[in-house]
């Protein structure tokens, strides 16, 4: 097959650890607007419309593309959707756009034939178009198991015989909810079994002689999406491939969660170098998808071109491998490492600390009638006071943390502890008995200063960068300290300088539809870190953005990389012309009375496509099953079939009760 020049070894998932590079694929051509190669990363969403709506489908694909979306995916569930799409893609040529249609397909490989012929792109699923999901675990001898997959090949073949006549691309795209009964009897639910399904396709397609593929790994769960990507292109370069990456974390859900989501998962493949095309799947309308995700994008080919003006210094490396480990450190007395959770510091130093009612922004609401600070499942660990002092009395359990000089001034120090530079630690006249936290970034260990350090139980380092490539710099730091032979806990700080981040969330890139570079940048900065077990804590200093979006953005980053659970996660589809319910309404009627019951996973689909293997993740399912009919899961278990919308919701309710995980909302 043809190929272009990639850097990437077996056994290696991007070019560099190091240095900013990104992994040059094929170029696949979709309509007028290729991608892979040398052309930017591209956006895409997909209507939520039904696809039998001609003018509204139109409607809303006019507002996408003028959003920023250079491809279009449609559902096309039966034939006859398959077939308006030609009505769809002439009336938006009658209005001179002619953006790339991409069609949708689940289960019907004769649609998919028709659409083919009619649309630049057709994607399928290799869990559910040729194969089947019933949950049912077979142990399949090897001559069995090549049956299947030739019975797949004659299943599939139609399609690619059509695509290489009418020019059409297609997406391989694998769904970790929607893994087939084969592949889950075979490698189970887990990155390999996706990489695998989506490999046997390709193999096939190759065998026809037709190239012209994407592929995609997604999962509501981005520690699971980041993995199977990692692993694709590790197996792609075994087996010479180099096909071009649609990037996408599945049912992300809506608001600030789905940004986060989305962001520590596509974020974290684009600071590998990975990624051509990419989709973030927000439950709201599409049309605000697309500036997420050039907000996300937009910052590497600021990187890249900054790198070509060799605007950077190399990374510090001692360590003799190229791989990073989970980081397992000590525990400093029960504050921070260790098996604790991972601990967050907020900055309120420039807040008014003569009011108590300041601290409602980091979780301690003040009750000013009893005296008393009431915490919530959200309250931060740490405050970071610099050399302000407060007139008031600080919550019992809120930690306290101030400059070392001004420490040193202070003649009660219970429950407050320093920060010092490197060099101010090595020669303190006076530490703290329990915690010192000591400024450290990757090139400081290369420093007199890092070699005359004197580490005991009491210390934690801060680990900042200035870096350009940060997150890849921070992660050196352990690799090089795991080489070393270190186990202190390390807090991760970012910091956003206000000229860049301006704005009440710091940097609305578009007036019309905020979108805070601050929660996409934090998320990907940090997330990509933690997501690999990587930092004891995580602090975002960000002087533009306000102290209670802070605090909300580091708990949002915890939660979307499963290291610290504080609130209801929600998975949920982003929506499409297969949807049977206002999933929007929806998730926010679900979320008004669930969102207390802290650690569970509640998954909401628009229909069964999206429904039990989709949500594979959730603990409890809400989904879609005719007009006015909802089917309530318990996991992959159908608990109740076709209750009223009406009742729905309370029938959920009530299963949870019954599972006794139900707590009153305070």
């Amino acid at each position: 097959m043809e190929t272009t020049n990639t850097l990437i070894l077996p056994g290696r998932y991007c070019n560099s650890k190091n240095i900013y590079s990104r992994y040059k694929t094929r170029e696949v051509s979709i309509g007028d607007i290729p991608m892979g190669g040398d052309n930017p990363i591209r956006i895409q969403s997909m209507t939520t419309v039904d696809t039998m709506n001609t003018m509204g489908s139109v409607e809303q694909i006019i507002k996408m593309v003028d959003a920023g979306c250079e491809y279009v995916r449609i559902t096309a569930p039966s034939i006859k959707e398959a077939e308006n799409l030609a009505n769809i893609k002439n009336e938006l040529h009658l209005r001179g756009y002619h953006v790339p249609l991409v069609a949708d397909i689940h289960f019907t490989p004769n649609a998919a034939e028709v659409a083919a012929r009619i649309v630049e792109k057709v994607r399928i699923n290799p869990g559910n178009y040729a194969d089947k999901k019933k949950f049912d675990e077979i142990d399949y001898t090897d001559a069995a198991y090549q049956a299947e997959l030739d019975r797949i090949y004659k299943k599939f073949a139609p399609l690619v015989h059509i695509c290489k006549e009418y020019g059409t691309a297609m997406r391989i795209g694998t769904n970790h909810g929607s893994l087939s009964d084969r592949i889950m009897s075979r490698y189970g639910d887990t990155p390999e079994g996706m990489v695998e399904s989506a490999l046997e396709f390709i193999r096939i397609c190759e065998d026809l002689n037709y190239y012209n593929l994407v592929v995609s790994m997604k999962s509501s769960n981005p520690q699971v999406m980041v993995q199977a990507y990692r692993l694709l292109v590790e197996k792609m370069v075994i087996e010479n491939m180099n096909y071009p990456l649609h990037l996408g974390v599945t049912e992300a859900g809506d608001g600030e969660d789905g940004r986060i989501k989305s962001a520590v998962g596509i974020g974290t493949l684009l600071e590998d170098g990975l990624g051509d095309t990419v989709r973030v799947s927000l439950t709201e309308e599409p049309e605000k998808e697309a500036p997420v995700a050039i907000a996300l994008v937009n910052r590497y080919t600021k990187r890249a071109e900054a790198l070509s003006k060799n605007e950077h210094t190399p990374i510090l490396n001692i360590s003799s491998s190229d791989e990073t480990k989970a980081y397992v450190s000590s525990e400093v007395n029960t504050f921070v490492g260790g098996s604790l959770v991972p601990r967050i510091i907020v900055d309120i130093s420039k807040e008014n600390l003569q009011d108590p009612f300041v601290l409602h922004a980091v979780g301690y609401k003040y009750d000013a009638l009893l005296d008393k600070y009431h915490m919530g499942e959200q309250s931060v660990d740490f405050v970071y006071l610099a050399d302000q002092l407060p007139s008031f009395t600080m919550p019992g359990n809120l930690k306290q943390l101030y400059d070392y000089k001004t420490w040193g001034s202070l003649k009660s120090r219970s429950n407050i502890h320093p920060i010092y530079r490197l060099d101010e630690f090595n020669r303190a006249t006076e530490k703290d008995p329990v915690l010192n936290i000591v400024y450290i970034s990757n090139v400081l260990l290369a420093s007199d200063e890092f070699a005359n350090l004197q580490i005991d139980k009491t210390v934690v380092f801060l680990l900042e960068t200035d870096h350009l490539h940060g997150m890849a710099d921070q992660r050196k730091f352990f690799a090089n300290i795991q080489e070393i032979g270190l186990d202190v806990p390390v807090i991760i700080k970012r910091s956003y300088p206000p000229e860049e981040f301006n704005g009440p969330f710091g940097d609305l890139m578009n007036p019309e539809e905020p979108v805070s570079k601050i929660q996409v940048y934090a998320a990907t900065d940090l997330g990509a870190l933690l997501i690999d077990g990587l930092g004891s804590g995580i602090w975002i200093d960000s002087p533009a953005t306000p102290l209670s979006n802070l605090s909300s953005l580091s708990f949002g980053i915890l939660q979307a990389t499963r290291s610290r659970i504080s609130k209801t996660e929600y998975i949920s589809c982003p929506s499409c012309g297969r949807t049977l319910f206002d999933l929007q309404e929806t998730t926010q009627m679900i979320r008004s009375r669930t969102n207390h019951l802290k650690g569970l996973k509640i998954g909401i689909m628009g229909c069964i496509v999206n429904g039990p293997g989709e949500m594979a993740d959730a603990d409890y399912g809400y989904v879609g099953a005719g007009p006015d009919k909802i089917t309530l899961y318990r996991g992959k278990e159908v608990v109740k079939r076709n209750v009223s919308s009406a009742n729905a919701l309370d029938e959920l309710i009530g299963i949870i009760k019954n599972d006794g995980l139900w707590i009153d909302a305070e």
